[in-house]
């Protein structure tokens, strides 16, 4: 096969984010790990992250800052990592950063922006035909987003990430960030919807499960994405922009044939309900969306083949997360690619990357 492109990987924040990158009136505000624990516009969370930022190491609530892999932020490490996993390249998001909805603050969460993709951006020039960064932007305020979007083409970065849960009550549907997807697509800019089970945000856990993590994880994925996906599509969005592109990360794909053939019925049936829809939910999805897939997902991707969204799967390794698989998180998809057949693994781990990421 031509390629291995890994379509969900993530680095780790090092120190020299807020202590060097981050403007000098906004560093002790930023999000960021002191004396072992998380700090946030000033206040500790008493969390220490670094236990769900080591493969493997969930259980090992010793684990500190200092431990996380050298491959989660320092690019020469990285490479060999990819070079141990057989991967050819790949695209990275957030860690801690994918917590950006916890900041209060809209001029805190634009600096934090800045910062973080001045810094990615240094990390992917290490080696720019392998590594690609997405970028943050503040969706506290869209002004603010619009900007830092505006940005992300002239640092090298291939993307902007929000998160599925909805910043100060809008919906990804708001004509509010109708400015943002425009910048969006004009700029072609993939949109990459990629949650975290640690936020503080309002979504599908919170005031059900406490600080149960078990729950939390198990909910905050693949619910918060189900509802994201239900934005974007019958929200509209996408038949105002058909030039968009949005996937939605770490979420597995067991519910997706599930959630579009719903969607579809439901758009059938009771269609008056979004007059603004001109095209069935799975064909809007088929065109303009994609959805990562975990290497062991083989009964999920075999029921998006007979659906016919194969074209639309990405997958994604997760490293260095403490779920993530490694080593073998490769070796394990190609395994999962062999047994479904039909050159899926072609498309899953070359031509939809391409495609998604807008790569030459």
């Amino acid at each position: 096969m031509s390629q291995v492109f890994d379509s969900d990987g993530h680095i780790c924040e090092p120190p020299a984010l807020w202590a060097e990158y981050t403007e000098r009136a906004y560093r002790d505000q930023v999000l960021q790990v002191r004396d072992h624990s998380l700090f946030l516009e000033g206040r500790s969370w008493n969390l220490n992250p670094a236990f769900a930022c080591i493969p493997g190491q969930f259980s090992n609530r010793d684990a500190t800052w200092d431990d996380i892999l050298p491959g989660s932020w320092e690019p020469a490490a990285r490479l060999r990592v990819l070079d141990e996993e057989g991967i050819d390249a790949a695209s990275f998001f957030p860690t801690l950063y994918l917590l950006i909805g916890d900041v209060q603050d809209a001029e805190v969460a634009a600096a934090m922006c800045r910062a973080y993709n001045r810094w990615l951006a240094d990390f992917c020039a290490r080696d720019p035909r392998r590594l690609f960064g997405v970028g943050l932007v503040p969706m506290q305020s869209v002004p603010h987003a619009v900007d830092e979007a505006k940005r992300l083409r002239g640092l090298g970065l291939r993307g902007l990430i929000t998160r599925p849960e909805r910043y100060r009550g809008r919906a990804l549907y708001d004509p509010a960030f109708d400015a943002l997807w425009d910048v969006a697509q004009s700029e072609d800019l993939p949109v990459c919807v990629h949650g975290s089970f640690g936020t503080r945000m309002d979504n599908f856990s919170s005031g059900r499960y406490g600080g149960n993590l078990f729950y939390r994880h198990m909910l905050d994925h693949p619910f918060g994405q189900m509802a994201a996906l239900m934005d974007v599509v019958a929200g509209g969005v996408l038949d105002r922009f058909p030039r968009l592109r949005v996937g939605f990360f770490e979420s597995g794909l067991g519910w997706l044939p599930y959630w579009l053939n719903r969607l579809d019925e439901h758009y059938e049936i009771m269609g008056e309900q979004t007059p603004w829809l001109t095209r069935r939910p799975s064909d809007i999805f088929r065109a303009q969306c994609f959805v990562s897939m975990e290497g062991d997902e083989r009964s999920g991707l075999e029921q998006c083949e007979k659906l016919g969204v194969a074209g639309s799967v990405l997958w994604g390794s997760d490293y260095p997360h403490f779920d993530a698989k490694y080593p073998g998180a490769a070796t394990e998809a190609l395994e999962t690619f062999a047994a479904v057949g039909g050159g899926v693994s072609e498309q899953v781990l070359g031509s939809n990357p391409q495609r998604f990421y807008g790569l030459d």
